[in-house]
């Protein structure tokens, strides 16, 4: 049997394994409503996923075929993966943001090479070396695409807007956009009265926004369109105009803090309280993090030399290949903060560009 837990109040949660993935599973949850049960977020379109998550279902006392909806809180495969699947099992309608339902139908609509063109260009301005371009330029010549984003997720059928409550019978649910991991990352607003009398307001589904022990990924949103018409500078992409997602996290960040929300049931780990604190731990992280960047631009570095430089949770050397370009694009989206506040610039003439603290 899945990991099943009643949070009580006709909310579930199933954990829905992400295969060869630390994170191990996506906790998916489940809504009671009058017009049917709706799930938030789905799982890993993986066959093994689908058999968590429907068994999961049958021991929360339902089927995939009675879903009313789903909501997606992103767009993310371990989020989106199996929607379009659950609707086709069942009629339920998807809604996501329209930030990323957008990426959604940019992603269903690219050439399959133009994605991976796209990543050499990008680490190549970054300063990538030439043996981690190599087996990108191996695959673009042999017409590989296998390992690239799955091109056919589901577009959603209705839009999540940020302030409305959702239309959901007999529930008060209301959408809060938080950007930062995402474009356009939700989280939802149980306001009802906590089951258990704890004190606070509501429920929060939170997603990947705020989880209680790790602090989501934040990188650039990344848009080979916009790649492909941008100004020729190679500093042009920190300086894009797809906005700071370190700095929309961050204002997400605060804004989840004053909800005070009496319960947190994210999309990882595992439920829990204290909302307040946990948000002031992430800026108080985010903020170290900055401070940490600025004193090793001391010294000129291209965006992978302080991708390198950085400290993450194994040494460089030990990071995989994939999760190099990762955290390579985290390493930017905190160096686009820093030159956004003034507090770093280009190096005029360097090729790749380099950065520097000011």
């Amino acid at each position: 049997m899945p990991h099943v837990i009643d949070h009580r109040g006709g909310v579930w949660s199933i954990a829905v394994p992400i295969p060869d993935n630390p994170l191990g599973h996506t906790l998916v949850h489940l809504l009671a409503t009058d017009r049917g049960p709706v799930l938030i977020d789905t799982g890993w379109d993986d066959p093994d996923s689908w058999d968590a998550l429907t068994t999961g279902l049958e021991a929360c006392g339902t089927a995939v075929t009675d879903l009313h909806g789903v909501l997606v809180t992103h767009h993310h495969p371990d989020h989106h993966g199996l929607s379009a699947r659950v609707r086709e099992a069942s009629g339920a309608w998807i809604a996501m943001h329209a930030a990323d339902a957008a990426v959604v139908r940019r992603t269903r609509e690219a050439e399959p090479g133009s994605w991976l063109s796209y990543l050499i260009d990008k680490l190549t301005a970054a300063g990538a070396p030439e043996d981690h371009l190599a087996p990108l330029y191996a695959a673009r010549a042999e017409g590989r695409t296998s390992a690239l984003p799955e091109n056919r997720p589901a577009l959603p059928d209705r839009e999540i807007v940020p302030g409305e409550l959702l239309d959901l019978a007999g529930r008060r649910l209301r959408a809060i956009w938080t950007p930062g991991h995402t474009p356009g990352h939700v989280c939802l607003h149980l306001e009802e009265a906590h089951p258990a009398a704890h004190p606070g307001n509501g429920r929060l589904f939170s997603g990947d926004h705020l989880l209680p022990g790790i602090s989501p990924h934040v990188g650039l949103y990344e848009d080979p369109d916009e790649a492909l018409h941008a100004a020729p500078s190679p500093s042009s992409r920190l300086r894009s105009s797809r906005g700071d997602p370190i700095g929309d996290y961050l204002d997400s960040l605060e804004r989840i803090g004053r909800l005070g929300a009496a319960e947190v049931l994210p999309a990882h780990q595992h439920a829990f309280t204290g909302a307040a604190e946990r948000v002031t731990e992430l800026l108080a992280h985010h903020e170290e993090r900055l401070s940490g960047l600025r004193a090793l631009l001391r010294t000129e570095r291209t965006p992978w030399q302080l991708a390198e430089a950085m400290e993450w949770n194994r040494p460089w050397e030990r990071i995989p290949y994939g999760s190099r370009t990762i955290a390579l694009s985290e390493a930017e989206a905190h160096l686009r903060r820093l030159v956004k506040r003034g507090l770093a610039e280009p190096v005029p003439g360097s090729d790749p560009v380099a950065y520097v603290a000011v």
